[in-house]
């Protein structure tokens, strides 16, 4: 199964509010490495599902969450936990790391 994509901020507004541990994965589909993460972060959907919410997020059509969490520059995987910003992970990174940092919230 892989990671849904957020609509807008609304929608990960909510998730916020709902999920105890969310993981949002910023991407764009012009960005190559994005392209690299997006497996990786589908496993880990995968992985966790039923324990931590893993999502992706098109910063094209949400240039105001990029803002909002100073992202510069993607693939950003940001990790959440009860709401609040604990980790954000720039760039192409093996999958251990993402998978290591989500059990660390759980």
């Amino acid at each position: 199964m892989s990671a849904e994509y957020v609509k807008d901020e609304a929608e990960l507004d909510a998730l916020l509010k709902d999920e105890s541990v969310l993981v949002v994965d910023c991407t764009a589909s012009w960005c190559g490495p994005c392209k690299m993460v997006a497996p990786l972060i589908d496993q880990l959907s995968d992985e966790f599902e039923g324990k931590i919410k893993v999502s992706k997020l098109d910063l094209d059509s949400n240039k105001a969450v990029a803002k909002r969490f100073g992202i510069k520059s993607i693939p950003a995987v940001m990790f959440f936990k009860n709401g609040e910003l604990m980790d954000t992970m720039v760039g192409v990174k093996p999958y251990s790391m993402f998978s290591e940092a989500a059990s660390s919230y759980l």
